[in-house]
Parts: C-alpha cells; structure tokens; sequence
C-alpha cells in the first residue's frame, strides 16, 4: 500500500482546463465505482502511538453497486464455537454483509460493525432475523474463536466470527478483490493487519454479492440501504 499526501494550494487556471479536470476527476469517480477497487486499510499502532488508518483512494458513493455481481468466498472455516462454518451453504438464501478485519483493530473495524448494529436493529424482527452479518478475520493468529466471541459480543452475539488459516481466508479474500496483508509486528510491539476497508453485501434472490460498503459509509447510510438489500434491490 502507499500512503501519499499534498499540501499547498493550486494555481489558478483557465476556466477550459478547469472543467476539463471536473470532467477527469468525475470519469476516476465512476471508474471506482464500477469496478470496485479495493481499498486497504492499514489498523494498528504507530510509532507515535498513534492509529494507523490510511486509504489510498475513496468511491463517489458510500455504497456501490457492482456492475457485475460477484460469487460468495468459497470459505469454511471455524465459528465462534469452535464448529466448521461453509460460508457460502450456511447463509444461502439469506440477505449477508461480510467484512474482512480483526479485533485488536482500535478504529476502523469496530467503528464499521458498530455502523452496521446500529442500522439493523432498525429493521423488523424478521428482518433482522433473516440477516446475516459475518465477520472474518484478518489476524487468525491472535483471533481465537473466544476472542472473537467476547468481542463480536459486545456489538451483536447474533453476528458470525470466522477464523481459520491465514493462507485460506487470504485467498479467499482475493477472490472478491478484498486485499489482506500478514499481519506485521512493529518495533514497538504494536501489530499492523492492513486489510480491505470493504463491507460485501448479497441478494438473498441469487446469493451473490451486488454491492459493496466503503470505508466512509456511516450508520445512515446503511440504515438507508438495508431495508433494500433485504428484498434483494439496490439501494
């Protein structure tokens, strides 16, 4: 990943070459947006002790739809209760968000699950009932089914943590362009896991994934969004 900043202002310019970029900047908007470009998100602490959470790019919208639906990771893995869990048999049929992230992440992870909570306990008792959020972990090494337990706990006991070999739940990941790193121990101790900042999200109607939550989006727009996404429509 790499990180990169501008400071400074802009030169004025003429009012052709200024619409020109508009027009530039609008086309990479759209371009994201179609294509789903994978955004990593690097959690951890740094030498200044502070969080680490830098993104290289962001979409137009908080919310994507894809242009071309994408298959399910075909993963299975070990649940919160030390049992094997087939992704992709075990929410057939059933509206699902998975995220790809880990529990010792202090900002961006917990912030995105808490977002989502917040959004479905809205939603109808079936509603909610019928939704499945899986979380699945970046840092299997350090996420034990019982950590994942207690910590998936304190957002929603409903919700599903999966953990297993690093190799598997990688490959799994890149298989829907979602970018997960080793996770990378610092000089000062701290743990760096850089992982996709992406919420998947299916249609109960064909169990595919047709859209994607980016990093940026907040309670509200998932609040907005799920009620849709529940009925399989985009939002």
């Amino acid at each position: 990943m790499r990180t990169t900043s501008t400071n400074g202002t802009t030169p004025a310019r003429p009012r052709a070459a200024s619409r020109a970029r508009t027009r530039t900047r609008n086309v990479l908007a759209a371009a994201l947006a179609a294509t789903a470009a994978v955004t990593l998100t690097a959690c951890g602490g740094g030498d200044d002790d502070k969080p680490v959470a830098s993104v290289s790019a962001s979409p137009a919208k908080s919310i994507i739809t894809l242009d071309t639906p994408k298959e399910k990771p075909d993963l299975v893995l070990t649940d919160t209760d030390g049992k094997k869990y087939d992704l992709i048999e075990q929410t057939k049929g059933h509206p699902t968000l998975i995220y790809f992230g880990y529990t010792h992440c202090p900002d961006v992870c917990p912030l995105t699950m808490a977002n989502i909570a917040v959004a479905a306990k809205q939603l109808p008792k079936e509603q909610q009932d019928d939704l499945r959020v899986v979380f699945v972990t970046s840092d299997p090494e350090r996420d034990t089914p019982a950590a994942l337990k207690k910590w998936l706990a304190g957002i929603d006991k409903r919700y599903v943590g999966l953990t297993g070999s690093f190799d598997t739940i990688q490959a799994g990941a890149r298989s829907v362009n979602i970018g997960i790193e080793k996770p990378v121990k610092k000089k000062n101790g701290d743990v760096v896991s850089t992982h996709g900042a992406q919420v998947l999200m299916t249609s109960p109607k064909d169990d595919r994934i047709h859209w994607m939550g980016m990093q940026d989006a907040t309670a509200d727009d998932y609040t907005t969004a799920l009620p849709k996404i529940i009925k399989g429509q985009n939002p």
